[in-house]
């Protein structure tokens, strides 16, 4: 996937500002920057729930805008950082509807075979009948990384797929965004605010300022102390934990 001169206003504020960069292929790549940078809206623009004022974005040979929605839906999958579903669905019949794009509710014995897959996948054949209101933050979040599974796209798209999880829940979920890419071969595009598992669970990191980017690259690259204290303003201290930088501010 790449991306040229992304642009996008808002009452004629500019939020995202000519920003350009490629999406390595089945890698892990987090999107970092405070609050405002433009992270979430270039992600929004990149999955199309967000519709550019500028800019192209290239997959597979053509541009994202030429794909009809059911198609790229085989392609990409996106999981939002607000999935509130009004329904009383069981975690089956969420991981479900990953498996839309392909037979829409008419559901085959292929599609079967791969929501029974998911939902083993993410360890959760003993809930797979109990309604997603009566499961844990953690558990809800493992729902709805099956059902993205059984969507079974190259590409998938996590905005801040940690918020609202306790640390224990947050770094379980890291785990599988990790397990996707190495065992599962997905090509991984997160928005993260928590920088310690942006250094430790990422291949690469495109770091946000000001609607602009301000640097691309592996995370040795930009997991710098002088990068980050240009980002948020104070000073971080870099320390190495097997081998990954962390960083601690101060």
């Amino acid at each position: 996937m790449n991306i040229a001169k992304l642009t996008k206003a808002y009452d004629g504020k500019t939020v995202v500002d000519g920003v350009s960069f490629d999406i390595p292929r089945g890698k892990v790549t987090s999107l970092i920057g405070p609050n405002g940078a433009g992270k979430s809206t270039v992600m929004g623009m990149i999955s199309r729930l967000i519709a550019r004022d500028a800019g192209e974005i290239g997959f597979e040979g053509r541009d994202l805008s030429a794909w009809k929605s059911r198609e790229l839906a085989k392609k990409l999958a996106i999981l939002t950082q607000h999935n509130n579903i009004t329904m009383k669905l069981t975690v089956r019949e969420l991981v479900a509807f990953g498996r839309f794009p392909y037979s829409g509710n008419r559901l085959t014995a292929q599609d079967n075979a791969m929501i029974d897959k998911a939902i083993a996948y993410m360890e959760l054949g003993e809930f797979e009948h109990r309604f997603i209101d009566e499961l844990s933050g953690g558990q809800r979040q493992r729902a709805y990384i099956a059902m993205v599974i059984a969507q079974d796209t190259e590409y998938v798209l996590l905005d801040e797929p940690t918020n609202n999880l306790d640390i224990y829940h947050a770094s379980n979920m890291m785990r599988m965004v990790r397990r996707l890419c190495d065992e599962l071969g997905k090509t991984v595009i997160l928005v993260l605010h928590e920088l310690n598992y942006a250094a430790f669970y990422s291949d690469y990191i495109c770091a946000f300022k000001d609607g602009r980017i301000a640097k691309f690259g592996t995370v040795d690259e930009v997991m710098t102390r002088e990068t980050l204290s240009s980002l948020y303003g104070v000073d971080f201290e870099i320390i190495r934990v097997h081998e990954r930088p962390l960083s601690l501010f101060y």
